[in-house]
């Protein structure tokens, strides 16, 4: 008995020997293809610049109604005033529009409602032709930064820049002084300043790429998800930009999405698919993965928390009309967010149609 004892526990050992020599070979084998796909992938952020990235800040060239600072008295001198700047902006609004200011009272049921509509008609303003006139602004102290873009021959967003700012400085305290920047490096990171809705988008556009990045969303007043978005519009010299570059939109790492091309603008329907529903905790480090192919129009995000575990699948994308060559941009979706990324890197035409991190 003692005798098969001792062949049954030799046997058991060579056994279990053999299943952890198997194990060893097969993370070797995954060791080695995650060290070849880290060698492929090129680093979009090193840690230090924000070079290889385009920022687009929609307050920076356009109005909201959380930018007047005072509404009551920059709707008064719209109303009354009688320099230069409020008699040309009157100007401009339609006469329903100035009917109705001239009985503002932020207590009347219709104030909100107006005051979008007075925004609408100023943001026509801003993204048209230049508002600069050397009598009308002759009074009015002018920022660095107006006066450097009055040196130059701007169009498209530049243009809206300057205008924006020409109406920042006919107003000082009535408008809030917008930022042309909404993310910074800071210890090594990524971090959006929360500062308003806006996207910074790749200078390079890709097609069929492996995205890989590592993130976590750090606050929200009002709170949403940080965003990335694929096959986006590139904006053209001279145009104004499509609003989140006319992207898919997934929520990373929960799994939400959007669908911000032009006709469009909603959640999505049958062109996304939920794989897997995980709840994450937002506020920790995961890896996102991205396989994306402009040809066929799909997207595949797969998330690991804690980066370097298994990773799960947790959305597609499939729609062949919607991919398209162009930009990879990260998203804020308004203001007060706070998110931080790193570790961002893209595998361009990979070898294996996979997610390489959750296998």
């Amino acid at each position: 008995m003692l005798e098969e004892t001792n062949q049954l526990s030799r046997r058991a050992f060579v056994t279990l020997a053999s299943s952890a020599a198997a194990g060893c070979s097969l993370m070797g084998i995954s060791s080695a293809r995650a060290e070849q796909d880290s060698r492929s992938a090129i680093s979009l952020f090193d840690g230090k610049t924000l070079h290889g990235w385009i920022q687009i800040e929609n307050s920076a060239i356009s109005l909201t109604v959380s930018a007047i600072a005072d509404q009551a008295a920059f709707v008064g001198k719209l109303t009354n005033g009688m320099d230069a700047v409020s008699l040309f902006l009157r100007g401009r609004l339609e006469d329903s529009v100035r009917a109705d200011l001239a009985t503002y009272s932020a207590t009347n049921a219709n104030a909100k409602a107006l005051l979008s509509t007075v925004v609408k008609d100023l943001n026509q303003v801003i993204h048209g032709s230049s508002i600069y006139d050397l009598a009308r602004f002759a009074n009015i102290a002018l920022q660095p930064e107006t006066e450097q873009l009055l040196q130059q021959d701007v169009h498209g967003m530049q243009l809206a820049r300057l205008n924006m700012l020409l109406l920042e400085d006919a107003y000082p305290a009535e408008l809030a002084r917008s930022s042309a920047t909404g993310w910074v490096v800071k210890d090594g990171l990524i971090a959006s300043k929360g500062v308003g809705r806006g996207v910074m988008y790749t200078a390079n556009d890709y097609g069929r790429y492996r995205l890989m990045l590592t993130m976590r969303h750090v606050s929200g007043k009002p709170d949403h998800p940080a965003c990335v978005l694929v096959f986006c519009t590139r904006p053209q010299a001279g145009e104004m930009p499509l609003d989140a570059l006319g992207g898919i939109q997934f929520d990373v790492p929960s799994g939400g999405h959007w669908d911000y091309r032009p006709g469009m603008n909603r959640d999505g329907g049958a062109e996304y698919t939920t794989i897997e529903k995980r709840s994450f905790d937002v506020s920790a480090w995961s890896q996102i993965e991205l396989l994306v192919d402009a040809k066929t129009g799909t997207a595949r995000m797969a998330v690991a928390q804690p980066p370097g575990s298994k990773a799960v699948e947790v959305l597609d994308f499939k729609e062949a009309t919607a991919g398209k060559v162009g930009p990879i941009a990260l998203q804020m979706h308004n203001a007060g967010l706070f998110d931080e990324y790193k570790d961002i890197s893209i595998e361009v035409d990979p070898k294996e149609e996979r997610l390489v991190t959750a296998v």
